[in-house]
């Protein structure tokens, strides 16, 4: 069982930036894909980013050259770090993980979920 704490969010104007941390637990947090998914009021939730073991990363096109995602496999951390806000963006993230490192946009790959954290850009 691995469990998923998002911490970072809040409120940002248009054009700066948040950085989203997720601390994960487990030994073996290093073998997991992890995912950033974000859902914004009245949508269906949507990929975001992605990072393997290797790691190798992945990006919606909506952030690509915007958003970077990171992780520090020593403290069970992934990162998300996001420039250029745009409103939006404005959405909860969820952090999420995954055994494999195949269909990483797919949310319903994730087998372990956090609870997410708010992000409000203003125009």
């Amino acid at each position: 069982q691995v469990q998923v704490v998002e911490s970072g969010g809040g409120l940002a104007q248009a054009g700066g930036s948040l950085r989203l941390s997720c601390a994960a637990s487990g030994r073996t947090f290093w073998r997991y894909s992890m995912g950033w998914f974000r859902q914004a009021p009245g949508k269906e939730r949507e990929f975001v980013a992605a990072i393997t073991w290797t790691p190798s990363t992945y990006y919606a096109d909506s952030v690509k050259g915007r958003f970077t995602i990171s992780r520090e496999n020593a403290k069970n951390t992934v990162y998300l770090q996001m420039n250029s806000l745009k409103p939006e963006d404005t959405a909860v993230y969820y952090c999420a993980a995954k055994h494999g490192s195949d269909c990483l946009s797919g949310s319903s790959e994730y087998d372990y979920w956090g609870q997410g954290t708010e992000v409000t850009v203003s125009a």
